[in-house]
């Protein structure tokens, strides 16, 4: 009698979350007679160079706080795991740059400066070892290029609205920027805006659109857009996550005369909680990323591909 096949596996990184990941996990095995796909929390402790790795997907949500599943993840990729997000596209975003990246796509953006940091390591002598920058900054020149006050300073590469400031006066910028201490800061133009959306981006394919309120932190149960209104937002999801090659991305857009600026759009491990979402926005989350991460299981969609070391890599492989 033959032996029955070893099952494809989808491994989870997690944090502290408690609502989607367990979830999701039993979506995922409550349909595995048919699908042929498992999935369960990951082990790891020490990795070897060149490690194999068992699952075929990994879903990451804590990387950013914990640097060594970074590098197991990387590792990973190297490997032909499919892994969401991108653990090296992660490494290397931030705000000033994907503003940058979808204005070059059309999108609309706020107006957007990156600055100077204002402390550095130990070891940095101002005199000697930033030769290259400007001083004193042209503190009026740069708020005038994003339109003036009020205006957003915030992390470039910071989330969960940590370290964002709504600055209405130089001194106010002066005072938040003075405390920054190594991050690095980007002004931004303030949008005041009439609606706002958050949408939650899937495989690249699957988006789901919210009306999202940024002040009280709360998700309505129906977006109440209008049927172009969705639909573009849907349609800039798309080309976002795709341009950043991100699989399980939310994307933020404040709309001010009809018009969605994508202010927010780089969230890899955004809030699946079913406290915040409400639970239809969650049960969709669940069911959706059951369905497009079981299909990337079974696909040879692989991360590395993406990249030129990575088809080389896989070219030795099969030499």
């Amino acid at each position: 009698m033959p032996s029955p096949k070893t099952p494809l596996k989808i491994g989870l990184f997690v944090g502290r979350e408690w609502s989607w990941p367990p979830a999701f996990i039993e979506e995922v095995n409550r349909r595995s007679d048919k699908t042929g796909v498992v999935a369960e929390y990951m082990k790891v402790g020490g990795t070897l160079m060149n490690e194999a790795v068992e699952y075929r997907v990994i879903i990451d949500r804590i990387s950013h706080e914990v640097p060594y599943y970074r590098s197991f993840l990387k590792n990973a990729a190297l490997q032909g795991v499919k892994v969401v997000n991108d653990p090296f596209m992660w490494t290397a975003d931030d705000k000033f740059f994907g503003a940058s990246l979808i204005t070059k796509l059309g999108l609309a953006s706020p107006r957007t400066v990156v600055l100077p940091n204002k402390d550095y390591v130990p070891g940095i002598v101002p005199t000697e070892s930033l030769r290259n920058l400007k001083y004193p900054l042209d503190w009026q020149g740069l708020v005038e290029a994003v339109g003036g006050f009020p205006l957003v300073l915030k992390d470039a590469h910071g989330g969960g609205w940590r370290d964002v400031y709504v600055c209405r006066s130089m001194d106010e910028l002066l005072y938040h920027y003075n405390r920054s201490g190594l991050l690095t800061m980007i002004i931004q133009e303030f949008i005041e805006w009439q609606d706002y959306a958050r949408c939650m981006g899937l495989a690249q394919k699957e988006v789901r659109v919210m009306r999202y309120d940024p002040k009280a932190r709360y998700y309505a149960p129906e977006h109440g857009f209008s049927a172009e209104m969705a639909e573009r937002l849907r349609q800039e999801t798309l080309t976002i996550c795709r341009a950043l090659g991100y699989d399980m991305n939310t994307c933020e857009f404040a709309i001010r005369d009809g018009v969605p600026y994508a202010i927010d759009f780089m969230n890899p491990a955004p809030d699946m909680d079913i406290n915040s979402l409400g639970r239809g926005h969650f049960d969709w989350m669940v069911t959706k990323m059951a369905d497009t991460m079981i299909a990337l299981a079974k696909s040879k969609d692989a991360t590395r591909t993406r990249y030129e070391w990575g088809k080389q890599a896989q070219k030795a492989e099969k030499s």
